[in-house]
This record gives C-alpha cells, structure tokens and sequence, in this order.
C-alpha cells in the first residue's frame, strides 16, 4: 500500500463530503487501490463540508486526512481541499460510489506524460459508459449533451464530457487557473479557464455507475444547469452580447435599407414605416449589445477572469477618445440635418399636416442617428476609463 500522509507524495485523491456516510468508506478503499495500481505515493484528503452522519468518523478510523471546510459550496470543499494537498497531481470525485476511484492509474499516466487536465468522459459518443440508473435522463440526454456543446460552441474545448465529476490535473496548472468560484459552477470554470489558459486537456473514458446513497444527491438539476449555462455566457461576452449583438444590427440595416424607399411587399403583408422604426430599434439595441461585448471583456480580463487579448490593445491603438468623440459628433449631426429637413418639409406645408408613411421615413433615421452618435459618445468616453491602464 502506497499511500502516505507525509513525504514525498505523487498523487493526492480529493473527495468533496457532505453527509456521504453510506459509501464514504468504499470509495476510500477504491481510491488506496487505486493509487496502488498506479504505482505512485499519494495520499487521500476528505475535504468535509459539515457532515453530521459520521462520514468524518469513518474517515479518522481508515487514517484518511480530514480537512474542515467550513463555507458551505462544492467549489470551497474543493477549493480547501486541493489547497491541502501535497501531491504534484490531483485527482478529484464525487464521494458517492459513482465513480471507481481504482481505475485512476490511466489518469496519472496522461499526467505524467504532460497533460495539465485530464476529464473523464461518462458519454458513450466519447468512449464512456453509463450504468443503468446511474444517471436520470434529463441529464443524459439534455443537460450534459447541450451544455458540453454550448461549452465546445463558446470556448473551443476539446473535451466530450463538461461536467464530469472524476478529473485530474496539475497542481501547478490549478494555480495558474486561478479559479474564483465557490459552488458547482468551479466544474465548469475549470475546464473553461484551462483551455482560456491554452493548458495541454485530455479525456480518460470511464464508467458511471449508479450513487450508493439512500438519499436524494446534493445536485439540483435545474438550478444546477442553470448556473452552469449563466457561468459560461457570463465567461463569454462574444456568444452573450456580441454575436447577437452584430446580428441585431445587420437585420436592422438590412431592414431598415429595404424599407425607406418605400413601402416592402413579404409574403403578402405590406411593411411601412411601422416596420421601419422596429429596424430602427434593432440597429440601436444591438450597437449597445456590441459595446456591452467590449465592456464585459476588458471588464473581464482586468478581474482575472479572462486572460488577456491582443485583440484588445491592437483596437485601443486605433480606437482612442479623440475618434470616438469626432464619430459620435458626426453621426448626430448627420441625424441633426436630417431632423431639420424635416422640419423644411412641415415648413412647405405651412406646419399643416404631413404623410405619415412619408415624413418618418426622414425622422425615423434622423432620431436613430442622433440616439447611435449620443451612444458612441458616452461609449467612447466609458471606453476610455476602462483602458486607462492599456495606453
């Protein structure tokens, strides 16, 4: 038995606890098996999140390192936990007998072979397998397939299986992640930061077998999902403002360059200038969607949250406060001149009454210019602030 509590250890087996009496014990054993087929040191640190069934008690009598981790969360049992740890590899898993802590040796050899993470991947597609009953079907089918999708969409990860629990990585790569959050989500801000970070990721297929509690598991699946998605549009201002953003903006001058000439003919419905200020009203929602984009980032990225962007100081060296002021200023005047042709117009007629379907087609750019130059202004300055520590 290679396992050690002190010296020269090589792999530290972390398992997050709350009330997990009834399998505790068996996935210890696992986990001492596990690391003697390795052929490596390690040690196993139950990072306890205020368990009062006894799983503390059961961990104290097999010699296992307990540590207190009193915020409550997934993330800080975790977070405690890979801070106690001694060894230069950590693998970590759920403490309820889903996942075989003995067959971690394939973890370790892609670590010492260099990889920075390892996931372990339960999906089929991905080589993985899912005992009967182990997982409930909403997850199988809908959130872990969509949201490792979302997660491949957004961030360009190279990994099958987003949320598995059972993962190993450096300790040294874990520091350079520098991961902030305290609850499910740091499953997801783990993969998503390692491959921000361009860290070596690879997956091991595993087997998910079915949790050996009597009671209901800690996960919420829908609150659960939810924070998972929220986390990764949050930590993805391109897919949350941006892309939606341009898009907004090109139906709205698409529409917009349709409509003011005249009244447009779509499938047998006549759109006038009702339609035209809705086209208005995208190109201003998704400008502020685009500036939101770049708001969030640089936001972001002086936080730590996202690591830096070349991206961004190319575009503040061709971007200062001086052009976007000089923008914004011409772009309401254009919207100015056009205010006062229309008033020229309601001159001609004696300030009487005016063609609705004509008039607007002059003011509803006219009020759109003014609103986007006001916009580029205010942008520019907010901008500015931001990048002072850029220029």
């Amino acid at each position: 038995m290679r396992e050690q509590t002190t010296g020269n250890i090589e792999v530290s087996v972390i398992m997050p606890c709350l009330n997990e009496a009834e399998t505790l014990e068996r996935c210890i054993l696992k986990a001492r098996k596990g690391i003697d087929s390795a052929k490596v040191t390690g040690e196993i640190i139950i990072a306890d999140n205020g368990s009062t069934d006894g799983s503390q008690e059961i961990a104290v009598r097999l010699g296992v390192r307990v540590v207190q981790v009193e915020k409550k969360g997934y993330g800080n049992a975790l977070r405690r936990g890979i801070e106690a740890a001694c060894g230069q590899f950590v693998i970590m898993g759920d403490s309820d007998d889903s996942y075989d802590f003995s067959a971690i040796a394939p973890f370790v050899e892609k670590l010492k072979g260099g990889d920075d993470l390892v996931m372990g991947c339960r999906l089929p597609w991905g080589g993985g397998t899912i005992m009967p009953r182990a997982m409930p079907w909403k997850h199988r089918w809908i959130g872990n397939p969509v949201l490792s999708f979302i997660g491949r969409l957004f961030f360009r990860c190279p990994v099958t299986d987003f949320h598995c629990g059972l993962r190993a990585f450096r300790k040294t790569a874990y520091e350079e992640m520098d991961l902030q959050t305290t609850g499910m989500e740091f499953a997801s801000e783990m993969v998503i930061k390692a491959t921000l970070r361009n860290l070596r990721i690879s997956e091991v297929p595993i087997t998910l077998y079915r949790d050996g509690r009597s009671r209901p598991p800690h996960l919420r699946s829908w609150r659960d999902g939810w924070r998972h998605l929220r986390f990764m549009m949050l930590y993805s201002p391109r897919w949350l403002f941006l892309i939606p953003g341009l898009a907004l903006m090109l139906v709205g001058l698409a529409l917009g360059a349709w409509l003011l000439p005249g009244v447009g003919i779509f499938m047998g419905l006549n759109l006038d200038v009702h339609t035209l200020l809705y086209a208005a009203a995208a190109i201003l929602v998704g400008f502020q969607s685009v500036v939101f984009a770049v708001f969030t980032k640089i936001f972001a990225i002086s936080e730590r949250l996202l690591p830096e962007d070349p991206r961004l100081d190319r575009m503040f060296r061709h971007i200062n406060l001086e052009r976007g002021l000089l923008t914004g200023v011409v772009v309401s005047l254009c919207g100015i001149g056009l205010s006062i042709s229309a008033v020229f117009r309601w001159h001609a007629v004696d300030y009487g009454s005016l063609q609705p379907s004509e008039i607007l087609r002059i003011v509803i750019p006219a009020v759109t210019l003014i609103v986007l130059g006001s916009q580029i202004i205010f942008a520019s300055f907010f901008l500015s602030i931001l990048g002072l520590r850029r220029t």
